[in-house]
């Protein structure tokens, strides 16, 4: 039997990243398989900056299966080297949130791989919105180095 989350989670309805995945709304997305999906974020916080969330609508890491967690650990790492080989930056953050106290805004689970920025760290700031072409820009940059 499991019990509820004691997490209070974002009730935003319907889910963004539900929306991506089904076509409903255009997004770009880098990689997808059965179980995970790696999208170019319109908001770039790093250089550059995209979600690994699994396909499943799924709230908080809490719970996620094991096949989804194994999926997410392994998309985030080729991420990470994606962005390492492509941006040749000096470093990686890599975030996840789970609750609205924790910040998370999408109710959908969510690992945040953002290459850091020229003056060090992540823009946690207000950013512009990028066009669906640049994020396909950015797709096209990491595709040679994402590998599974």
């Amino acid at each position: 039997m499991t019990r509820p989350l004691a997490i209070i989670t974002p009730t935003d309805s319907p889910c963004a990243f539900c929306a991506y995945l089904t076509g409903e709304r255009p997004y770009t997305i880098l990689f997808r398989d059965s179980t995970v999906a790696v999208l170019v974020t319109r908001e770039q916080r790093g250089r550059p900056h995209v979600l690994v969330v699994p396909i499943r609508h799924v709230t908080t890491l809490l719970e996620v299966t094991d096949a989804e967690a194994t999926g997410l650990a392994i998309c985030v790492r080729q991420a990470a080297k994606a962005i390492d080989q492509a941006y040749k930056g000096a470093g990686i953050s890599v975030w996840q949130n789970n609750g609205v106290s924790a910040g998370q805004a999408i109710g959908h689970v969510h690992f945040h791989v953002a290459g850091t920025l020229d003056r060090g760290g992540t823009d946690w700031g207000e950013v512009p919105e990028l066009s669906l072409d640049a994020t396909a820009d950015i797709a096209r940059r990491l595709e040679p180095y994402f590998h599974l």
